[in-house]
């Protein structure tokens, strides 16, 4: 009798639990199709909005590559590539990983540095040699010294100040909890935002940085009222001079 009472139940929650994950799924949205850039757009400073210059942003094997082999130099060639809506409630995924060696010219702090911008100002409103949009930086930094710890899924804030543990911070990056990644190893990232009441960075799975309260403010704002709550954005990846590659570029939109 035991047995024919959770065979019973099995069979009744089966179809629920598969119905429940067949939903979550669905919710997800694929930023990057693994096949072109459709849907993404490039800002590099000092060139027209949509001028993807060297190809620096590509997609081979289905990655999204960021590469330098087209530069002779590449100086303050700072890029980002804009996914084409903005969002406030979500859920982004992604992995990426840091391969070869840095562009010629490239600054000594860009070693092994790039990042994704979220609650961004749009690519349209950028200037024409603006290095960087006005948002809130998940920086992805790689080790580089054995004995230098850099930790990765930091918050970088140009034109931006944050709030955390109760206290509103200027400084312009602030150091997560996670470990360093000295190779080419795939990390997993997750940034979860809810509106401007939220936001954290996840690195394998493991919270690194939380805070809150974004508001515009500090050297990088030069277009946004000072003290403005932000609370949605667009999402970028930056070229700083170290290739990377990125790949499985999915959000879950949230209820607000």
């Amino acid at each position: 009798m035991r047995l024919i009472q959770k065979l019973l139940v099995f069979v009744l929650c089966f179809p629920l639990l598969s119905f429940g994950q067949k939903n979550d799924t669905k919710n997800w949205i694929q930023l990057f199709n693994g096949k072109d850039l459709t849907g993404w757009v490039v800002k590099i400073k000092g060139y027209p909005l949509g001028e993807n210059i060297h190809n620096t942003f590509r997609v081979e094997d289905s990655l999204l590559k960021v590469s330098y082999d087209g530069y002779e130099d590449f100086g303050e060639s700072f890029g980002h590539i804009f996914y084409e809506k903005p969002f406030s409630n979500y859920i982004l995924k992604l992995q990426y990983r840091f391969i070869g060696k840095q562009a010629k010219g490239g600054q000594d702090w860009a070693t092994k540095n790039s990042g994704i911008m979220i609650h961004s100002q749009s690519p349209q409103s950028m200037e024409l040699n603006q290095s960087f949009p006005v948002s809130l930086e998940v920086q992805l930094l790689g080790g580089i010294d054995k004995d230098i710890e850099r930790p990765t899924g930091n918050l970088c804030t140009p034109g931006m100040h944050v709030t955390m543990h109760n206290q509103k911070l200027t400084e312009h990056c602030i150091p997560s909890s996670s470990p360093t990644f000295y190779g080419e190893e795939w990390i997993n990232v997750e940034v979860e935002v809810h509106n401007d009441s939220l936001i954290k960075h996840i690195i394998n799975g493991k919270e690194a940085i939380s805070y809150s309260k974004p508001v515009f403010g500090g050297d990088y704002n030069t277009t946004f009222k000072e003290g403005t709550p932000v609370k949605m954005g667009y999402i970028s990846l930056q070229s700083e001079s170290h290739p990377i590659e990125f790949k499985n570029i999915e959000i879950l939109e949230l209820e607000p």
